[in-house]
C-alpha cells in the first residue's frame, strides 16, 4: 500500500473564550493557518488536490462549507476544492485520516487536513440551540428509533464524564491532581519555547492564553456541575478559539515537490462504543488500533489523549497500562484548551514536535467523541 507521510504542520496560538481570537471570524482563523502552511512548506498551492478541514456547529461564520471559504480567504486558488466535515471532537483528526487515505489510495497526491473552531462566537451546540428556536427536532429528543434503543434518558458528556469517574473509581482528587499537572506541564512547555515553532502568530497575539496559575486548593473551591458529583469546571477541557493544519503527500508529490517529509502514517482507524457512554470511545478504539498494528503500549513514545475531561484520560490510562510521564506531556485540552474542530490537528502537530524534540519514534493519538466515536492515530517520525 502507498504510505502518506505529513510534512509540515502548524497552528494558531489557542485564544481562550472571549480572548485575543473571539473577534476572529471563524473563516479568516481557518484561512490564517493554511497561508502559513502554504508559506511554511513553499509548495504550489494550485498543485494541492483537496482541503478537508474540521469544525463543528456550522452555522453563523462556520456555515457553508467553511474549508473552502477558508481556502479562498487566504487568497489561495479558486481550482482546489475544499470539504468541512463533523466527527464531532474528532474532526480534524478525522481529516487527516481523509487525507492520507485519499494519499494511499494513490487518488491524491496532495492533501492539507485540518481543523478551525470559533467557540466564543459559536457556542459549543449552538446549532442545536438554532434548531429549538425553530421547532425542529434535536438530536435524541423526539426520534422513535433511538427511544426504542436507548430510552428516554439523558445524554451528555457531562454525564458521561460522571459515570466514568464512578465506575472506575476516580476521585475528585485524582482529577484535580491530573488537572494541575496539564496547566504545570503546558506552562512550563511555553516558558522552554516547545511551542514556538509550531505556531502562527495571529498579529501580536503568538502564545497559548489558555493555561493558569492555579492549586489544589482554588480546584477544591469549586462547585460540582451536577449536584453531589465530582465535575467541575477545574476538570474539563476549556472552551476556546483556534486553528490548526498540516500538509499530507504520497511519495511521488515528495519527489516530484522536492519536500522533506517529517512523518509517516503508520496506523489509522475509528471505532465507536456506547453513545451513551459517549466517552468511553478512547478505550476500545486504542486496543482496536495496537492489535491491527501488531503493537503495544510499550513500543509507543508518546501518547496525546484528548483531556476533554479528566476521567476520560485517567480510565483510558487505568484501562491500557499507560504511564502518565509518556502521556500529553506538554499539556492538554484542561491547559490548553479544546476548540473543537480544530483540537485534532492540534494535537498531532503538538505530537509530531515532541517526537522530534524527544527523538521518540512512534506516537499515538486518540480523542473521545461526541456518539462514542474515537479516532486514532500512529505516527512514525521520520
Amino acid at each position: 500500500m502507498a504510505e502518506a507521510f505529513i510534512i509540515d504542520a502548524v497552528r494558531t496560538p489557542v485564544g481562550k473564550r472571549g480572548g485575543s481570537l473571539a473577534s476572529v471570524h471563524s473563516a479568516d482563523l481557518g484561512g490564517h493557518v493554511l497561508k502559513a502552511l502554504v508559506d511554511r512548506t513553499g509548495i504550489d498551492p494550485g498543485a494541492v488536490d483537496d482541503v478537508v478541514m474540521g469544525c463543528c456547529d456550522t452555522i453563523g461564520s462556520q456555515a457553508g462549507d467553511v474549508a473552502r471559504t477558508a481556502w479562498l480567504v487566504a487568497g489561495l486558488p479558486d481550482h482546489v476544492p475544499g470539504v468541512t466535515i463533523d466527527r464531532q471532537c474528532g474532526s480534524s483528526q478525522q481529516a487527516v485520516h481523509f487525507a492520507a487515505q485519499g494519499v494511499m489510495s494513490g487518488t491524491q497526491d496532495l492533501v492539507v487536513a485540518g481543523g478551525l473552531q470559533n467557540m466564543s462566537a459559536i457556542p459549543i451546540s449552538a446549532a442545536m440551540l438554532v434548531a429549538d428556536q425553530y421547532g425542529f427536532t434535536t438530536p435524541f429528543a423526539e426520534s422513535p428509533g433511538w427511544l426504542a434503543r436507548y430510552g428516554d434518558q439523558e445524554v451528555s458528556q457531562f454525564r458521561s464524564a460522571e459515570m466514568i469517574a464512578e465506575k472506575w473509581a476516580i476521585s475528585r482528587e485524582d482529577m484535580e491532581a491530573f488537572a494541575l499537572a496539564s496547566h504545570q506541564r503546558a506552562r512550563a512547555a511555553i516558558a522552554d519555547g516547545r511551542f514556538e515553532s509550531q505556531i502562527a502568530p495571529v498579529g501580536d497575539f503568538a502564545v497559548d492564553e489558555t493555561p493558569r496559575e492555579t492549586s489544589l486548593e482554588k480546584m477544591a473551591a469549586l462547585q460540582p456541575l451536577a449536584p453531589g458529583g465530582r465535575i467541575t469546571a477545574a476538570v474539563a477541557s476549556q472552551i476556546s478559539d483556534g486553528a490548526s493544519a498540516m500538509l499530507v503527500a504520497s511519495e511521488q508529490a515528495v519527489k516530484d515537490h522536492g519536500l522533506t517529509p517529517r512523518a509517516r502514517v503508520h496506523h489509522l482507524s475509528v471505532r465507536a462504543d456506547d453513545p451513551v457512554w459517549m466517552l468511553t470511545g478512547p478505550i476500545t478504539a486504542t486496543q482496536h488500533a495496537l492489535t491491527k498494528a501488531g503493537m503495544s503500549v510499550d513500543d509507543i513514545d508518546l501518547f496525546e489523549c484528548n483531556e476533554a475531561f479528566a476521567s476520560v484520560v485517567l480510565a483510558w490510562m487505568q484501562e491500557l497500562d499507560v504511564p502518565h510521564e509518556k502521556v500529553n506531556v506538554n499539556g492538554g485540552g484542561i491547559a490548553l484548551g479544546h476548540p473543537i474542530g480544530a483540537t485534532g490537528t492540534r494535537l498531532m502537530t503538538t505530537l509530531l514536535n515532541e517526537l522530534e524534540r524527544t527523538g521518540g519514534r512512534y506516537g499515538l493519538q486518540v480523542m473521545c467523541e461526541g456518539g462514542g466515536q474515537a479516532n486514532v492515530t500512529i505516527l512514525e517520525r521520520l
